[in-house]
Order: C-alpha cells, then structure tokens, then sequence
C-alpha cells in the first residue's frame, strides 16, 4: 500500500492552520502570580491545553485532562504504548517583535507568534500526523499516546504529575527540537550563585542601586537595566560604550539618579553564542565606572568571570565530550538592590564527562573570596542518550530519509526535551537543518512548507512505529 503523506496533510492545510492560529492566541507562558486551584500554572497553561484537548474530542479521540497541568489524546490498542510528547506553555514574548506575538501571521512563506517553532506548530503538526493515520484506518498494534505538558519551559510540574498518575508509554518521541533526530541531550542544571559578603556597602560619590535582567532561566537575557545614584554624567562614555559594542541603549536622568538600559539580542540559552546577553555587556560597562564597593564588586565579578564566557572557561568548568560536544554557561537571571544580597542564576548544560557536583565544586573555589553560596534547582537533569543502532532511532531516520531524500544523521543537543523522560526517548523535529532556529527569539517563525512536512514525516512515523 502506498500513501501519499505529503498530498494527505496538503487536504488537511486549512484545518491545520485555524488550529494552530486558535492555540497561538493563547498566552500560555507560566504565570504563577495569578495561578488558582483550577488553572495551577496560570491561565495560559490550563486555557493551551483545554484548547488543544478540544480538538481531540472534536475529532473523536479519546483525551484525559490531568488537573489542567497535563492531557493526553489516545488512539489505538496494544500492550505497548507509543508517546510522543509535546507542550502547550511559551516563553515570554519579551521585546521586539514586528508583528502581534500572539496573533498568527503569515508573511513570505513564514508563520509568524510565539509557539510557532516551539512547541505548538511542532504539536500541531504531530497531532495532524496521528489524524492521517487514524483517518486512512491503518493498522496499529500499539497505542498511540500524544501527551502535552503546560510547563516545558520551566520546570515540568505538568509532567511530574502525569508520571505520577499516568503509566508512561514504552518508548517515544517529542517534536520539540531538531531533524533529522536529536539522540541526545546534555545535562541541565540551573545554579543560583549568591553573594552574602555584598549584602552591604559603604556609600561613595556614585552607587549602584540596582541591576535587573533576565525573564527565564533559559533565555539569553535580551535588557538589563541599573539605577545608580551620584552627580556624575554618564552620557559620553555610554555613547563611547555603545559605538564599540553590539548593543543599543539608552540613559535617563532624573536629578541625582541615572537608569542605564541595555538592549542586546535574546537567545535560548542552550545556544548562548546565537545571542547578545545585555546583563554581561552592562556590567563591563559599569564595572569602569567609580562605584560603591559592593556594587562595584557584583558588575566586576560579571565583567571577569561570565563576560562572552559561554563555556564556562572562566569559571572552571569548561568540558568537551566527543559525542555531546561543549559544556555550555549562560548566566540568564541577575539580581542586585542594594542592601539585599544579589544573585545570578547560572543555566549550565553538560556533556558526558562532567556532573553537577563538579560543576558546583569549581564554581565556589574559583569564587571563593566572594564567599558565594550556590544552590541547585531541584529540576535538574543528567546526560541522556539513546543509540544510534536502537530500532527507535534507526526507524526514525529512516522515516525523515524517505520523506526528505537527505541523508540521516544522530546529533546532540544543548536543550532538555520531554523525550528524555523515557530511557527509549528522543527528539525528531519539527526544526530542519537549513532552517534558521528562532526558538524563544523576538519574531519566532516556521515556515509553512516546513510545518507541512514535518506533518507528513510524523504521519509515516507513527504509523511505522506503531503498526
């Protein structure tokens, strides 16, 4: 039997794209300010999920709502269970963006809005995927399971709960990062560096008030901005600091108090180098300014240590694996206000070769005169990978060769996928290789013929998987 993948998912275009755009207007970025016992996570969340529910049971599936943190769309019968894990939160849409980030938009060939790339056009496309297949009446020997999460790009609460309650699928993939497959995943950790010794600080002719940037833990911080108090203009050397670097920036005055804001270019943080961190080029900044000494001694520590030092080299840290490539360090989330003790949280993702402890270990001595105190997140991850010679990935690759005509390769990756939580689980998509990754970017996009095949890719995939 010979099926057309790519002529069934075309029949399918517009009902996609309405789906998409209804998912897309949805803020679903994690917003624990406003969370109640019915939307745990926010609003968002608990509405993206619900949404993406409805359009199962629309289409007759049979779908599970776990306490609005996370669902499931199920299809088929059999012992084994096939999952493929997606999710419905968002990062912020921050800055800079050329069209409405929660509107869907399509220009030149692109599908413009937050979620677009990361992770409701892959969901999307994962679910039309497993529509075909059920339309077409194939036959399947496993269940198939496509399980979403609300709080991917935080720290999983969604799908703790699940594998608290819900038995997990057998082995799987999550359309949730790269073709032609992504086999492995560096360990992640999240370190809160703080600094007791400038708690306090004698005053001087120019004070550092405070110093904020970072929205996520896993964004390249794209603003930062200090306050610093004392009669001194700032204005020409700013001007003279902005001619030299690769950012924009502006100053404001107000008598005595000056705000100082740079503006650089966001990035997800396994990628560090696709950005410009404005918290590390604002400290070099102000670290040759005469300021207080405690806050002289934060933007000095920012300026020597994390400073265009993306693989920790200046920390001690640095590490490279064969397979896994480079231990990556983005100091994402920066916190300074006088006469409290200031922060930065560290996103440090890791090869083989390496763990946590040691990374924490080199860390304090290399800091050791501040005394810092560090403290990891509890929703930390170890290296995962899954060979190149299991049937899973091999059948995967095969699916992406025959609908792309490109050679299959196993790569490695920065970012933490919901695949690794099953020891048979992957990556596969939705990101091709000639396709420029814009994920948690200002003006994220896919484009649509891209969307389209990923759809078709998934379509053969879960019937090969689980046929």
């Amino acid at each position: 039997m010979t099926i057309d993948w790519e002529k069934e998912v075309k029949q399918r275009e517009p009902e996609m794209l309405a789906d998409l755009a209804e998912l897309i207007a949805i803020d679903s970025s994690r917003d624990d300010e406003h969370k109640t016992a019915t939307a745990p996570l926010g609003e968002g969340p608990r509405d993206a999920l619900r949404k993406v529910l409805s359009f199962g049971e629309r289409d007759g599936f049979t779908t599970k709502n776990i306490d609005n943190l996370a669902g499931r769309i199920e299809y088929g019968d059999g012992a084994e269970a096939l999952g493929i894990f997606a999710h419905m939160d968002v990062v912020p849409a921050g800055d800079g963006w050329d069209t409405e980030p929660f509107k869907l938009t399509e220009q030149d060939g692109k599908l413009i809005g937050r979620g677009t790339s990361d992770d409701k056009g892959p969901s999307i496309a994962a679910y039309y995927g497993l529509k075909i297949v059920r339309d077409l009446g194939l036959p399947l020997s496993k269940k198939v399971q496509l399980i979403f999460g609300t709080d991917e790009e935080s720290d999983w609460t969604g799908l703790n709960r699940y594998q608290e309650t819900q038995k997990m699928p057998d082995f799987g993939f999550s359309p949730d990062a790269e073709f032609p497959i992504i086999n492995g995943e560096k360990g992640i950790t999240d370190l809160t560096i703080k600094f007791p010794t400038l708690a306090q600080s004698t005053t001087a002719a120019l004070n550092l008030q405070s110093f904020e940037a970072g929205l996520r833990s896993n964004m390249v911080p794209q603003k930062a901005t200090a306050v610093v108090t004392g009669a001194t203009e700032l204005n020409t050397a700013f001007d003279a600091f902005l001619a030299a670097n690769p950012v924009t920036g502006q100053i404001t005055q107000n008598d005595d108090q000056t705000t100082i804001t740079v503006l650089g270019k966001v990035a997800h943080s396994m990628a560090p180098e696709d950005g410009i961190n404005a918290a590390t080029y604002l400290a070099t900044f102000l670290a040759d300014l005469n300021l207080d000494q405690a806050g002289k001694a934060y933007v000095t520590v920012i300026k020597d240590y994390f400073h265009q030092a993306d693989r920790g080299q200046h920390l001690n840290i640095a590490h490279t694996d064969e397979i896994m490539g480079d231990l990556t360090a983005s100091p994402d989330l920066f916190h300074y206000q006088v006469g409290q003790v200031p922060d930065i949280l560290l996103n440090v993702r890791y090869p083989k070769g390496i763990d946590a402890a040691t990374i924490t270990k080199n860390i304090q001595q290399t800091l050791a005169e501040y005394q810092v105190e560090i403290t990891a997140s509890a929703h930390s991850m170890t290296p995962h990978y899954v060979a190149p010679d299991d049937p899973l990935v091999a059948t995967l690759l095969l699916v992406f060769e025959a609908r792309t005509g490109q050679p299959g390769h196993q790569a490695v990756v920065g970012g933490g996928t919901y695949g690794r939580l099953l020891k048979r689980g992957v990556a596969f998509g939705a990101l091709f290789d000639e396709t420029k990754n814009v994920m948690h970017q200002a003006n994220e996009y896919t484009l649509k013929a891209d969307f389209l095949k990923a759809a078709a890719i998934y379509a053969q995939a879960i019937f090969e998987l689980a046929k």
